[in-house]
């Protein structure tokens, strides 16, 4: 298997998207809301798959997005739905979480938060019985679960 390095465009992006997982992440709750209620726009989404280095197929079965609906509101240039948009700020913040233990532990040189989300959210956990993080992923409540438990990893209380 070929490993590429990426560009310094692609380097680019990805900092600039760090700085915004952290800072969904960061953001108060009342100011996600606002978001969320305002829409954001359709092609974060895209993006999101594309900086966690999965397909946006994969990314809209995790958060239980329609293909066609998203497809259409990206043509349109337009903004998701507050649900649809709960579901993908929810997992902006969860990379933006992992972006924070990371630099909170003096940060690893190179670590990219969205991609490692990407993988541990398809791994098989026995905390949530066998099921994986990314099962729980289209519903604010699963979401909740996975982020609560992503905070326990960080504190050392689950290995």
């Amino acid at each position: 298997m070929k490993t590429t390095l990426p560009t310094r465009k692609a380097q680019a992006s990805r900092r600039k998207s760090a700085l915004g997982f952290e800072q969904a992440y960061r953001a108060a709750p009342i100011e996600r809301v606002a978001m969320i209620k305002r829409g954001v726009p359709a092609t974060m989404a895209v993006e999101l798959a594309a900086q966690m280095g999965i397909s946006k197929e994969q990314l809209f079965r995790t958060l239980g997005l329609a293909r066609a609906t998203i497809d259409r509101k990206v043509r349109e240039a337009s903004l998701l739905s507050p649900d649809e948009s709960s579901r993908v700020l929810g997992l902006s913040r969860l990379v933006g979480r992992v972006q924070a233990l990371v630099e909170d532990a003096d940060g690893a040189a190179g670590f990219d938060a969205a991609v490692w989300a990407a993988t541990w959210l398809e791994q098989p956990l026995p905390a949530l019985g066998g099921q994986r993080p990314a099962e729980l992923m289209d519903t604010a409540e699963g979401q909740d679960i996975v982020f609560h438990l992503l905070d326990q990893i960080g504190s050392g209380a689950y290995a």
